[in-house]
């Protein structure tokens, strides 16, 4: 994939931590990257608590409590909403405890696109704790233009993984 010249200029402003690494008209790929004060098999047990660190603002629900994330193969990244529904976000496609969480789907509007979904979980070891690093590759078709929903969908994972960075950091994960 290729990164527009509009999307280079927004990236320069970008964290070192979150970036764009290529955007078209079909996809995009983002990767974002946190340090934590813990080990990787924490650090990955908070990524699985998703209901304690995601933004309520970015639900179907407007309760991110409702959210799930079960860490095994076939786990749904779910949220149940009113009335005995839900919504499937994602699902474990490949979980090795400590290491590696891959999941496929899309995530929020992307569930209503002609797109596909891979997000990769990695946690690696690092003298102060651990390190997660977050890719997400979305490819198919998207209604306007996946360089537009790159930089959409990076806001929001960006947001979200500096709240994953005080959830973890808490020390309050259950493992």
């Amino acid at each position: 994939m290729r990164t527009s010249g509009a999307v280079f200029l927004l990236l320069l402003g970008a964290p070192a931590g979150a970036v764009v690494v290529g955007a078209d008209s079909h996809g995009f790929e983002l990767r974002h990257t946190i340090d934590l004060p813990v080990p990787p098999a924490q650090a990955l047990a908070a990524f699985g608590q998703v209901g304690s660190w995601w933004s309520k603002d970015h639900t179907y629900s407007g309760n991110a409590a409702r959210l799930s994330l079960q860490l095994r193969p076939g786990g749904c990244w779910c949220e149940q909403l009113d009335g005995g529904g839900g919504v499937e976000h994602m699902r474990v496609a490949y979980y090795q405890p400590g290491k590696l969480v891959v999941l496929t789907g899309g995530l929020g509007p992307l569930l209503f696109e002609g797109t596909s979904g891979v997000m990769d979980v990695r946690a690696t070891k690092t003298m102060t704790g651990s390190q997660l690093v977050i890719n997400y590759r979305v490819g198919g078709f998207a209604r306007g233009n996946g360089t537009e929903m790159a930089l959409a969908v990076d806001q929001v994972l960006r947001d979200q993984t500096e709240r994953l960075r005080a959830f973890a950091s808490k020390g309050a994960v259950k493992r």
